[in-house]
């Protein structure tokens, strides 16, 4: 079976209006459908698709309790003034100023230290007090906040708030920031820099840029139809333009490289689009179908961000390849040699050079890793173990609210509450009885549960609500310091497993343990959880991809041995940094407690399918020269060298871009970013330099074995039969490369 891309990319070329006025069409739609559909479609919550305890926990006290009662307490204004207390009539004007913001109903229905008689919301020094308020969505969270910050003016009183969904929004706000900073002030100059170095003139630079923002809009416009029957989350759009870039360039990279190597071998324009079409363009495919297997892991995970995530990049690699298969050779069949047009001095003769033959210098070191291929794989090989050992020490949670920079009202909310009110809370954990919560033996073992609770220095002491019709009860119960730490994740965790079933056994009361750290734990477990499943499924799939696209067993498996230790190396890095702190200050990072939950299978899924692009591309050129010469080591030094030039732009292109999120305030976008751009030079470098070679020097012919039980896979030959070399007239073919 042999997969036409030579016939698709002739075609393309020969007909270059045709393809591009349908490619302009369906830009022209998907503008239309993103202008339309998109902006009202993304959802910044992260819905739990499995109802775990604490959204069933959450649904039934949301059933038993009108918001107007008082139950629904979100969020709490902190107001403090060094000048007056709150006996002052200053105090009391300025507090009755912040709640009567008429277009602000969080505000206008809250209750005051005014209105309270016991003085709970008043500070022990009596310069501060609390506005307990219940904010419905993001949009009220929005207006509280501004009113907050316009009160905050005063130079007599400070004001702020804090709360689950103050918090939730600026971090939302704040994750939205660093992603449009690291792709649009950083990985796009930094892209587009790489490109003109790699490439050696204007025009070849920005082809690649441009194939990137049409697979980018019209993938988005997919999403935004995508969005009507599901639920998406807006990150989907930070996800898709990241991945856009990275694969949009590096499939273009690839293909409008090759057309250049091929034109100075001297072929003719058209044989050699139809060449770059039956060698790159073929390779493009299978590495875009081994990275949306890779991505598609991610969708079993019962997370909609996680889910959402994965749509985006499969969204956007499946354009990427369609457009590097029919749109590039179409542009290339309209430039021909214009391609080259607008040379960078000195930069672009080297290029143009090497682009016809295999590179000296990673030749060189080629030949001198397989001198000694022992050595060298023993050696790389011990550096990448040693680099993944700190996995053994990894926490895995989620970023407090100590990780929001200062400039965050929410986060000076959190400071002033925790000073002026050490013993409050705003994430309390709520255990909702239900089933006959007034009945004797539940009642008395509900109160037995808040005297255990009381008398336990993890936990405050609770207050009890009971429905109207009294059937259903919650014991507000605060947790000692941040509701994300580990000591209070630990602490509810005993609470749900240990004490609530033995304090309520015998009963036949339905107990759910909510709030916000249960929602941390029933978050840790979704992505958890699975994980072991989306690996396995990952590793299985994209070592059958292998096998079938390279018909060897021995590739395969090496391709995943290879990968699983790059990803391993970068997990312990991660590690290091964050976790223990090792040039973190230096690096301008947060040294934290734990490693963001969803991060390392996000890395997993997205280095694994990053990666085998690489070892695609290189184990196609390998496997191009040993039909040739059938000599392995000849055809191994020739692959990497032939690809290194390549490759590493690529490499260093999705670095750069991964590196300006590393630059955000987030940790869990440092870690992210961190994690993608040392994996990807680790997979640079140390992988396809030195322990790919080396290991398959070592193996020789028994790289290509394939059991004869397997001889029925398909032949989807991924570099096909290339047409016979047609010269330009008068042109002989130019040496190697420098």
């Amino acid at each position: 079976m042999k997969l036409s891309t030579q016939a698709l990319a002739s075609a393309s070329a020969r007909h270059p209006w045709r393809t591009i006025g349908a490619w302009t069409a369906v830009f022209v739609l998907a503008v239309v459908a993103i202008v339309a559909l998109l902006g009202d479609s993304l959802t910044s919550d992260d819905a739990p698709t499995n109802n775990p305890e604490s959204e069933r926990a959450l649904e039934a006290q949301g059933r038993a309790f009108r918001p107007e009662s008082g139950a629904a307490v979100t969020d709490i204004v902190v107001v403090r003034s060094d000048r007056h207390t709150v006996d002052s009539p200053e105090f009391e004007a300025f507090v009755r100023m912040l709640v009567a913001e008429s277009d602000v109903v969080a505000l206008a229905r809250a209750r005051t230290y005014l209105d309270d008689s016991g003085g709970s919301l008043v500070s022990e020094d009596r310069h501060a007090t609390v506005v307990p308020i219940g904010i419905l969505d993001e949009g009220e969270a929005e207006v509280v906040i501004e009113a907050v910050e316009r009160a905050d003016e005063d130079a007599a009183f400070s004001a702020s708030v804090t709360g689950d969904q103050t918090l939730d929004y600026d971090f939302n706000l704040l994750s939205q920031e660093d992603l449009e900073k690291g792709e649009l002030q950083f990985g796009l100059p930094a892209a587009l820099i790489i490109l003109l170095l790699v490439f050696g003139a204007v025009v070849a630079g920005l082809i690649p840029l441009l194939m990137a923002i049409v697979s980018i809009v019209v993938a988005l416009g997919l999403t935004a139809l995508l969005a009507q029957p599901f639920e998406l989350s807006i990150f989907i759009v930070n996800m898709l333009t990241g991945m856009g870039l990275a694969l949009g360039i590096d499939y273009s990279l690839f293909v409008v490289s090759r057309y250049r190597e091929e034109r100075g071998r001297g072929r003719e324009q058209f044989d050699a689009i139809a060449a770059s079409g039956s060698t790159a363009s073929r390779a493009v495919v299978f590495s875009g179908t081994a990275f949306v297997v890779a991505m598609f892991g991610m969708l079993l995970v019962p997370s909609s961000i996680m889910r959402s995530l994965a749509a985006g990049a499969i969204l956007v690699g499946i354009v990427s390849v369609v457009a590097a298969t029919t749109l590039l050779p179409a542009l290339l069949g309209l430039l021909g040699d214009r391609v080259n047009a607008l040379r960078i001095p000195i930069v672009g003769k080297r290029t143009l050079e090497a682009s016809s033959g295999e590179g000296r210098v990673w030749g060189a070191i080629v030949r001198r890793v397989l001198r000694r291929p022992i050595l060298s794989l023993a050696l790389s090989t011990g550096v990448l173990l040693a680099l993944a050992l700190p996995i053994l020490g990894m926490n895995v949670g989620t970023s407090g609210v100590s990780t929001l920079p200062d400039r965050f009202v929410s986060k000076q909310g959190f400071v002033a509450l925790e000073r002026d009110f050490p013993e409050a809370t705003t994430d309390p954990v709520e255990i909702v009885v239900s089933g006959g919560a007034s009945r004797t033996e539940v009642s008395a073992a509900l109160d037995r549960l808040r005297s255990t609770l009381a008398a336990d220095p993890r936990f405050g002491l609770g207050e009890i609500r009971r429905s109207e019709n009294g059937d259903v009860a919650v014991l507000s119960v605060p947790v000692e310091g941040d509701p994300s730490s580990s000591q209070a994740v630990a602490a509810v965790r005993e609470l749900r497993s240990e004490v609530v079933q033995r304090t309520f056994e015998g009963t036949d009361a339905e107990v759910l343990v909510g709030g916000t750290t249960s929602e941390n734990i029933d978050y840790f477990s979704s992505v958890i959880d699975p994980a072991p499943l989306v690996i396995v499924l990952v590793l299985v799939l994209t070592f059958l991809l292998l096998s079938v696209v390279f018909r060897s067993v021995v590739v395969a498996a090496t391709a995943v041995v290879l990968n699983l230790l790059s990803v391993a190396a970068a997990y312990g890095l991660l590690v290091l940094v964050f976790q223990y702190g090792v040039g973190a200050g230096l690096l301008g990072f947060q040294e934290v407690d734990t490693i963001e939950a969803w991060v390392p299978l996000f890395l997993f899924s997205v280095l694994f399918g990053l990666s085998m692009d690489y070892q695609v591309f290189l184990l196609s050129r390998i496997q191009e020269r040993y039909r040739q010469t059938r000599d392995t080591t000849d055809a191994v030094t020739f692959g990497v060298a032939s690809t290194a030039r390549i490759i590493t732009g690529a490499a260093l292109i999705i670095v750069a871009v991964f590196s300006g999120f590393a630059r955000g305030d987030l940790v869990m976008f440092q870690q992210m970013g961190f994690g993608v751009a040392v994996a990807l030079l680790i997979d640079a470098t140390i992988i396809r330099s030195v322990l790919l070679p080396s290991a398959m020097r070592l193996l020789g012919e028994a790289n290509w074995y394939l059991p004869s039980w397997l001889e029925w896979l398909p032949r989807l030959d991924v570099e096909g039969d290339q047409q016979p070399l047609t010269r330009r007239s008068g042109t002989a073919p130019k040496p190697s490369g420098i």
